[in-house]
């Protein structure tokens, strides 16, 4: 409420011109999210935002799509210690990795009793009754489902980077950083985990309901795609899988695209406005030899 030198207390609102209110009723608001993201693309179009802001728009509402099985580094690929052994048979990984956190085992990889922080190892040469379990910071645990929105949510308000990421039978499915989370958002953070190296552009995950699958950089030559997957897609008019996708398709491909090419089914799982980032492959079975030989 304001106050006028009368003494008079109206409301602070401020009055809508008829312009405003004829606007309002032939361009209303919009009501969901598909139509939020319509108005969001016509203004990149009409150059209102750019194209770094659209694309870190896109990606909260993929985060709130997502959840810790979408973007989990595998069992598989993590990297981890096992304390169980002698810290000179593990150290030599710890200089060659060069993480900041490793997920500490005890012999099995199911087993994860705890974080340790590669800065704490700075402690072995220093101290003569140096124990690396002393050392381990406690490990949260999370299920697959679990949404990324909520998970962002718990590592800024409980201050962790790292989470064990663990399937319906309570064994390790991957682990999973804040810094993956952030990347939904603003695009590829260069970070000890990500998957630079060429033969890492191609990561094998839990098998889906019809075959092998992989998780696959965008970026990923065709030939390394053609030779490690046994396949033989055209590389002729494009170099990578995120072209082929995009070629096919007749457009730039949104997060969530699915179709079928060559026994293969494609789906986009991060894309933002400009590039298409990671893609789910799975090989579909091979059709039925019907025996007919006309």
């Amino acid at each position: 409420m304001q106050e006028h030198s009368s003494g008079v207390k109206t409301d602070a609102k401020p009055h809508r011109s008829l312009f405003e209110r004829l606007t309002a009723l032939i361009s209303p608001e919009p009501e969901n999210r598909a139509e939020l993201l319509e108005v969001l693309h016509d203004a990149h179009e009409r150059n209102l935002i750019d194209a770094d802001a659209l694309s870190m728009i896109e990606g909260v509402f993929q985060v709130s799509d997502l959840s810790a099985r979408d973007i989990m580094i595998p069992r598989s690929q993590m990297d981890v210690i096992d304390i169980s052994k002698p810290i000179e048979e593990w150290m030599p990984q710890v200089l060659a990795t060069a993480h900041s956190r490793f997920p500490a085992i005890e012999g099995e990889r199911d087993k994860v009793i705890g974080i340790l922080l590669a800065k704490d190892l700075l402690r072995y040469y220093a101290e003569e009754s140096f124990d690396v379990r002393d050392m381990l910071r406690p490990a949260i645990f999370i299920p697959e489902s679990k949404r990324l929105n909520v998970l962002l949510r718990d590592f800024r308000a409980n201050h962790n980077h790292m989470a064990i990421v663990v399937d319906e039978y309570s064994g390790v499915a991957g682990l999973i950083t804040i810094e993956d989370v952030l990347e939904q958002i603003v695009g590829d953070i260069e970070d000890e985990y990500d998957f630079d190296e060429e033969e890492d552009n191609i990561l094998s995950i839990k098998e889906g309901v019809h075959g092998p699958r992989w998780r696959i950089k965008a970026l990923t030559e065709i030939a390394q795609f053609n030779e490690e997957l046994d396949t033989s897609l055209p590389d002729e008019d494009v170099d990578t899988i995120g072209g082929l996708v995009a070629k096919h398709l007749a457009r730039m491909p949104h997060k969530g695209d699915i179709f079928d090419y060559q026994g293969m089914r494609f789906e986009v799982l991060r894309a933002d406005a400009r590039q298409i980032h990671v893609l789910l492959v799975e090989k579909l079975p091979a059709a039925p030899d019907t025996g007919d030989t006309q």
